[in-house]
This record gives C-alpha cells, sequence and structure tokens, in this order.
C-alpha cells in the first residue's frame, strides 16, 4: 500500500478548500473507495499515486485510477476504450474522449453486487497490457491557443498546473478553448476555467 494513497483517503485529495473536511469528495466516498482499493490490489496491481490520485499500474505501466467525483467515485481505465464491456458499464468522461473509460460508483452496496464483474474488467485491462496493445491517438495533439500561452505567461502557477493535469484532461481544456472563433471569447473560456484548472480537475470533473 502506498502512504500517499493513505493520506488521500484520510484526509482528501487537497486539491480544494474542503480538503480534511466532510464535504470533501474522497471522504464522502470514503468508504467505497477503500472497498475498490481493496479489490484492484487484489487483481494483483501495483499501487502508486500520480496526479493527486489513486493509480495502479502494471510493469509500471497505468492501468486505471480510482477517482472521486461530486456525484460519484470510479475507477478510470487509461486504455477503456479496448475494454469489451459485455455489462455495457463503462462511460467516456466526456464526449471527445478516445481512451479512458469510466465504471462509477455512488456506494459500496453496489461494489459490493458487481465485485466479480469489476474484477473482469480489471483483469482484461491487464491482458492489455501484457499484450502490448495501444490505442490509436492523433499523432499531432491539438496546439495550444496563443491566448492560453500568453495567459500563462502572466500566470506561471496556472501553467504549472495545467501542465501537472493528465493529458486527458489538458486536451479537453484545450478543445474547449479552440472551439472558441474569437479570441475574446477562448480569453473569457481561460479566465472562466483557471480556478478549475488550480484545482487540479478537468472539463467533465465536479
Amino acid at each position: 500500500m502506498h502512504p500517499q494513497v493513505d493520506q488521500y483517503l484520510a484526509d482528501g485529495c487537497g486539491r480544494c478548500p474542503l480538503y480534511q473536511t466532510s464535504q470533501c469528495k474522497v471522504n464522502a466516498y470514503g468508504d467505497a473507495l477503500k472497498m475498490l482499493r481493496r479489490i484492484v490490489v487484489d487483481c494483483g496491481l501495483s499501487e502508486d499515486f500520480k496526479w493527486k490520485q489513486p493509480c495502479y499500474t502494471y510493469n509500471g505501466r497505468n492501468v486505471l485510477m480510482l477517482t472521486a467525483f461530486k456525484e460519484f467515485c470510479c475507477i478510470s481505465f487509461f486504455k477503456g476504450a479496448l475494454l469489451k464491456d459485455p455489462g455495457r458499464i463503462l462511460k467516456a468522461p466526456g464526449k471527445n474522449s478516445r481512451a479512458v473509460r469510466r465504471i462509477r460508483f455512488t456506494n459500496t452496496r453496489q461494489i459490493a453486487a458487481t465485485e466479480e464483474k469489476i474484477k473482469g474488467y480489471i483483469f482484461e485491462a491487464i491482458e492489455l497490457e501484457k499484450a502490448g496493445l495501444k490505442i490509436a491517438l492523433n499523432p499531432e495533439p491539438e496546439p495550444w491557443p496563443k491566448e492560453l500561452t500568453e495567459y500563462f505567461g502572466l500566470d506561471p502557477d496556472l501553467k504549472n498546473a495545467f501542465e501537472a493535469l493528465t493529458p486527458g484532461r489538458q486536451r479537453g481544456y484545450i478543445l474547449y478553448f479552440l472551439a472558441a472563433k474569437q479570441s475574446k471569447t477562448r480569453q473569457a473560456r481561460i479566465r472562466k476555467c483557471a480556478p478549475g484548472i488550480l484545482q487540479g480537475r478537468g472539463m467533465h470533473d465536479k
């Protein structure tokens, strides 16, 4: 067990002012996350702590993460789009998500009732890593809008927070900014999203 995951489960993720309070999303789903942690570790994955969240790896390669949101907690599979999903329970974080898929939970009863199914998805994800399978992604990622680069020049903390986000979360913001045709609209969107970026949240995190 990784000591930072122990601290995460005890105090919260520390990405917002609700850290170490009962209102923290992590604390709200503490029992469920602990149950998911046990299931994941029982499947043979190694526990790590990345992007301020529990991350589980196979031979050093990322397989899945445990995450808490306002309305649910979940297992996020890095290559979830490759999983067969016989139970139709995998959900994409957003419409532009190409790789990550989630299994959502709101209570421990759901987890207990589907533990064997959960393990089946985890074991399949491990087999994907053993086989070295990869998701074909765009080799040329979307460029950062110049407005974002300019904003980073004025706010180094925001730049550091953005670069600390997972690639998927970064891409979600970039697509949102680029979707605005006018520069002033892109600037407004960046200002609006800055607090969430500083707290380590993605576009679809609540």
